[in-house]
């Protein structure tokens, strides 16, 4: 499967910003899909999955009740809605797609498909 990420950019500190994950060339209802991100100069890092229905979702403790993970199956379609943007949130944004993991996982060793990343820089 391919994966396309957009809606990145530059937002003040306290903004929303709607990133979407364009899945293609595969049957997006067997993906389970994550988030993860990258930081200047640091490991890259969970943010979210859900699982293939949509059904189960987990957050890293750090976007816990500002950032919301959902799809559309129809659409194969992930997005990753984030809300009260903070500085610390600055990263580049990737989705990928695991198809062979039973469980969900938030460890990116787990996925086997990588989109390209989408910069999100939250200015102070």
């Amino acid at each position: 499967v391919q994966l396309q990420a957009s809606g990145g950019g530059l937002v003040q500190a306290g903004g929303s910003l709607r990133l979407s994950c364009a899945a293609s060339g595969g049957t997006f209802i067997n993906y389970i899909m994550g988030w993860f991100r990258q930081a200047p100069g640091k490991e890259r890092e969970f943010v979210a999955f859900i699982s293939r229905s949509g059904s189960n979702t987990r957050y890293a403790d750090s976007v816990k009740g500002r950032f919301t993970v959902s799809r559309d199956n129809a659409k194969n379609m992930v997005y990753l809605q984030m809300n009260s943007l903070k500085p610390e949130d600055t990263a580049v944004y990737y989705c990928a797609a695991d198809r062979a993991t039973f469980i969900p996982s938030t460890v990116d060793n787990q996925y086997d498909y990588w989109g390209q990343g989408t910069l999100v820089t939250v200015s102070s």
